[in-house]
């Protein structure tokens, strides 16, 4: 019996900038969505900072034809309001959504109280039934809050059982945490798939400031030859293809049901790593 086609799937972050906007439409969608990806995926900003030009770039796509899963939390939001914003994608022909705790802007402090995301799951399940296509967070090095491994891994299971269909991994570097992330899924209960999230790498020090903040290691070995290449931009680029196509190869060889590229609104590297995985 031949193996299933793994999915292949794209993430955004809405552009601050109307010319952002337009480069992302016109010239960054065509040349990922000839790729064929099952859907793209759109980033929603801290407390929904970013809600209306999340919707603008998820409303844009979809008009072109374009399978497209907006990203949601409730952040500093009523349930009116996010109930009419999913009623919003609803009626624009929009089937998928990305489920999210999120987290709040910064200065709000504790003024608005943070809502789980296996509450947001059941929310949109109670209000639009089986409509959308709801994946969820998990996290294979372990979400930094987390008050142990196990919780963690309950925590997404009472997502998935709130109704959520699947979950798309944090981005990680460790191709065996990632198996032994699922090991432990499955001792849990948890059959629904866990998709593996993958960054490129864009810019390497950039990287490795936002990994230090969301709990995603780098290890040692690829740290020490981006600092050998001593800044040559050029050399880290190749070398990052090189890593990241092989992470990525280990990870369809091995089974995973398919990789979210984390894209950062740019075609290239990720356009490269895939042609390198023949896909």
């Amino acid at each position: 019996m031949p193996k299933p086609q793994p999915r292949i799937s794209f993430e955004y972050f809405p552009p601050r900038t109307e010319e952002g906007r337009v480069k992302l439409l016109r010239d960054t969608t065509p040349a990922l969505n000839a790729l064929n990806p099952a859907f793209f995926s759109v980033t929603y900003g801290a407390g929904g900072t970013t809600r209306d030009s999340t919707l603008g770039v998820v409303s844009a796509m979809r008009e072109d034809g374009i399978d497209v899963a907006p990203h949601l939390s409730f952040g500093g939001d009523d349930r009116n309001a996010i109930g009419a914003l999913v009623d919003t994608y609803a009626q624009r022909g929009i089937n998928r959504l990305v489920a999210l705790r999120g987290d709040m802007p910064s200065g709000m402090g504790g003024a608005s109280q943070l809502v789980y995301a296996s509450e947001l799951v059941a929310f949109i399940r109670e209000r639009t039934g089986d409509h959308f296509q709801i994946e969820v967070a998990a996290y294979p090095e372990i979400h930094p809050e987390a008050k142990s491994y196990d919780s963690d891994i309950r925590y997404l299971k009472g997502k998935l059982d709130a109704g959520a269909n699947g979950a798309i991994t944090q981005y990680f570097f460790n191709v065996e945490a990632y198996f032994y992330f699922l090991d432990q899924c499955a001792a849990a209960g948890i059959t629904k798939p866990v998709y593996a999230g993958i960054m490129p790498i864009i810019n390497f020090a950039n990287l490795a400031r936002f990994s230090r903040n969301c709990g995603a290691e780098i290890p040692r070995w690829i740290c020490q030859r981006v600092e050998g290449y001593d800044g040559d931009q050029d050399s880290i680029r190749k070398f990052g293809i090189e890593v990241v196509t092989q992470l990525c190869q280990t990870l369809l060889d091995s089974g995973a049901p398919g990789i979210h590229f984390y894209t950062m609104n740019q075609v290239e590297p990720t356009r490269e790593i895939y042609r390198n995985l023949g896909l």
